[in-house]
């Protein structure tokens, strides 16, 4: 494994020293992937509003999204392969946490900014997280928000509870339901008990739509 992606996946508990640790390259890549989503929503819609804009870039560079980009280049994976074997337990543990899979993949960003420069770095990012991209539209407000608002309207309250959660630590799945004025009105399942109580949230919205609520 060439030694910056080693560094790119390598822990801090299991590092020589701080900066042999994915965690400056971590520091550096958030920042590279802000400007770059930035960039990116203001020329996909012209006509969006500042507050539409911020939305938009958190919904891109979540946790989650930004987790969900790690898996699809096999950064888990290569986080336990590249692991003292003392480690290799932990880092199997550690592999499977959304926060975890997140510093990896912003990790692997600012590698490629100081090794490949500005541009292949923004094409890179921008293939990445297409999917996320994609799924930010101007007005689509994230679906906690959006259900927060809708019970705030009717002088409800709502609250996620975690059902339960399946699979071992590297591909665990989260159950989560939503709660309306006590009532549970949606469930969802994700790879992180975020992206579960989003499902949750939107499952609730529907039926609160609806008149169920």
């Amino acid at each position: 494994m060439p030694e910056r992606r080693r560094q790119v996946v390598t822990h801090r508990s299991w590092a020589a020293s701080h900066a042999d640790s994915y965690e400056r390259l971590e520091f550096l890549g958030d920042s590279v992937l802000q400007l770059v989503v930035t960039a990116e929503l203001l020329r996909r819609h012209p006509e969006a509003s500042e507050g539409d804009l911020a939305w938009m870039r958190q919904a891109v560079v979540d946790r989650e999204s930004c987790a969900e980009a790690a898996r699809a280049a096999g950064l888990p994976e290569e986080m336990v392969a590249a692991a003292p074997e003392r480690e290799r337990a932990a880092a199997r543990r550690m592999s499977g946490q959304p926060g975890v899979q997140a510093a990896l993949v912003e990790a692997l960003i600012g590698a490629c900014w100081t090794d490949l420069g500005p541009v292949e770095t923004e094409q890179a990012v921008l293939a990445a997280f297409a999917p996320a991209l994609d799924r930010a539209v101007p007005g689509r407000r994230d679906p906690k928000t959006a259900l927060q608002e809708e019970a705030a309207r009717r002088r409800l309250e709502v609250r996620y509870e975690l059902v339960r959660t399946e699979g071992p630590p590297h591909e665990r799945t989260f159950e989560s339901r939503a709660l309306v004025g006590e009532r549970p009105l949606g469930v969802g399942r994700g790879r992180s008990k975020q992206a579960s109580e989003r499902e949750a949230a939107v499952a609730a919205l529907a039926r609160l739509e609806a008149g169920e609520g």
